[in-house]
């Protein structure tokens, strides 16, 4: 029998900060973080329009001896999960087994600074060794490794790395442990830190990033725009707890919203080219698996990557799934304001419809301003709706490899 997931705790690092409310706040005013950056360890001058956590001080959150032991990715990743723990208010004191409670987490690089900084000693400083700590900073896994020991969790501690899906994907692997009984509580979320100059010219090969200068950079991002260019690469983390609803209400923790369903499919068509077909596949199969019909769902928090043909693939499917529901659905694009965080960015856009539901508002795709045709048939939302009645909702996550995950809510 499956039981009710509550999610009673959310924590973010993003480049807006690390205040969740503030945050959901600053989306709900169209205001970006997006600004130009120059990548980390860039042998010249470079300068990219891009998401960073500028603020972040990982001594300060973390204390030094733990975070001179990380890679970025596992100090903001670990940074959000003590976020989303405090929030929930969970306290081992009143006999919550923590080797009951699992680490979800999603990653696409892992620690891209600790790997690439190795290569450049090895081949730009011709230096004889690397450090020792190289493999155990850089793993995928270290991040959720991290996690568990900081808040002593002995519960499965898995990493999922599905490109852009990730932390989609670790959040609804967590949902299913919790609903079906096996684990009273989970701790899920993903981090990820691309901001260096191997992983920036890489993407650059790929043709797919927005070009920008210090004054366009904060507007560059603009999905479904029908002079769209691009997308822009951010750094981050977000975290959820999730919790037996029955579990959560006689503890009487706060209960932000439920989690209801998760669908995925894979494409099996092309490693970068989106098929609206599975992601059809991946939207029917979260809504039927929350016990929804299409015409439940009252807002979407699309992919939107701002890249052409995603965009249009990601309104083909919509349009498909709800048929003559789809100009009643509310579909925003917050990948506008804080970037595309690739394995972070299911999980934050995850607590972004999480408090869509819970303050029953929509943040905007910022800056459109001009929709492409080829996106239209959707009720899109280019500035904040307040009092917007919102019953349920998904969040979509789909990645390069042909991976599609779809989280459904429903409001708490």
């Amino acid at each position: 029998m499956h039981r009710k997931v509550a999610i009673t705790g959310l924590g973010v690092v993003v480049p807006h900060g690390m205040e969740v409310a503030a945050f959901f706040d600053a989306l709900m005013h169209g205001e970006s973080a997006l600004k130009v950056h120059s990548p980390n360890g860039a042998p010249g001058p470079v300068a990219i329009p891009a998401g960073r956590c500028e603020y972040f001080d990982a001594v300060a959150a973390l204390g030094r001896a733990r975070a001179n032991g990380m890679d970025r990715y596992s100090q903001i990743g670990t940074a959000a999960a003590l976020s989303a723990w405090n929030d929930a208010g969970l306290d081992f004191a009143s006999g919550i087994d923590h080797d009951d409670i699992g680490v979800f987490w999603g990653t696409g690089g892992g620690g891209t600074s600790t790997v690439e900084r190795g290569y450049q000693d090895l081949f730009l400083r011709a230096r004889p060794r690397i450090s020792p700590l190289s493999v155990i900073l850089g793993m995928n896994n270290a991040a959720a490794s991290h996690i568990g020991m900081a808040l002593g969790l002995g519960g499965a501690n898995f990493t999922y790395s599905v490109a852009c899906a990730s932390s989609a994907i670790a959040l609804g692997e967590a949902f299913r442990r919790v609903r079906s009984g096996e684990a009273p509580i989970a701790l899920a979320g993903g981090s990820e830190t691309p901001l260096t100059y191997g992983v920036i010219r890489a993407w650059e090969s790929l043709q797919v990033l927005a070009p920008g200068d210090e004054d366009t950079a904060h507007a560059v991002c603009r999905p479904f725009h029908s002079d769209r260019r691009g997308l822009v690469l951010s750094e981050g983390a977000g975290a959820m707890v999730l919790e037996d609803w029955q579990h959560a209400v006689a503890r009487g923790a706060d209960i932000h919203a439920e989690l209801a369903g998760f669908g995925t499919s894979c494409d099996h068509t092309h490693l970068s080219r989106p098929d609206p077909t599975g992601q059809v596949r991946a939207m029917r199969a979260a809504i039927d698996d929350a016990g929804l019909n299409p015409a439940d769902i009252d807002y979407v928090n699309a992919h939107g990557t701002a890249t052409r043909e995603e965009d249009v693939a990601e309104t083909e499917a919509l349009r498909k799934v709800f048929g003559k529901h789809a100009p009643d659905v509310a579909v925003s694009a917050t990948k506008s304001m804080h970037g595309h965080l690739m394995g972070a960015t299911g999980i934050v856009e995850a607590i972004v419809t999480a408090l869509a539901l819970r303050r029953q508002s929509v943040p905007p795709t910022a800056f459109l301003d001009t929709l492409d045709p080829a996106c239209a048939g959707l009720h899109h939302v280019t500035r904040a709706e307040t009092g917007f009645r919102i019953r349920a909702a998904l969040s979509n996550s789909f990645a390069f490899g042909g991976s599609n995950a779809v989280l459904a809510f429903r409001s708490a």
